[in-house]
């Protein structure tokens, strides 16, 4: 009888870390999104965290394209800024450092029927 040594299992590799959002960063974009729920405008959110971007999906009604995007980039940190706002064609409707400054667009534009 052979004694063999156990095969090791192979090591996974590391996760890759990836952006998301901060609970003080949630507060202020739930905030802003409650308002506009209560006001009839949005109906639908969703939230993605990717390896190099955070993604706050904002829906009219659940079966569409986003009428909104918050992202947040840390890779444009020292560029143009974190936190952009993207309407729902791919246009850049703010961009900035401060996120609550960014999301004020947001309250300023109505959806379009």
């Amino acid at each position: 009888m052979t004694v063999q040594t156990p095969t090791p299992f192979p090591r996974p590799e590391p996760l890759s870390e990836q952006v998301s959002f901060h609970r003080q960063e949630l507060a202020v974009i739930l905030s802003l999104y409650g308002r506009m729920v209560a006001a009839g405008e949005w109906r639908d959110y969703g939230i993605s965290a990717l390896r190099d971007v955070a993604v706050f999906a904002i829906f009219r009604r659940t079966a569409e394209v986003p009428l909104y995007r918050i992202e947040k980039r840390p890779s444009l940190r020292n560029r143009q800024g974190i936190y952009a706002v993207i309407g729902s064609e791919g246009q850049v409707l703010r961009r900035g450092h401060d996120l609550a400054a960014v999301l004020r667009v947001l309250e300023k534009v109505r959806p379009v029927e």
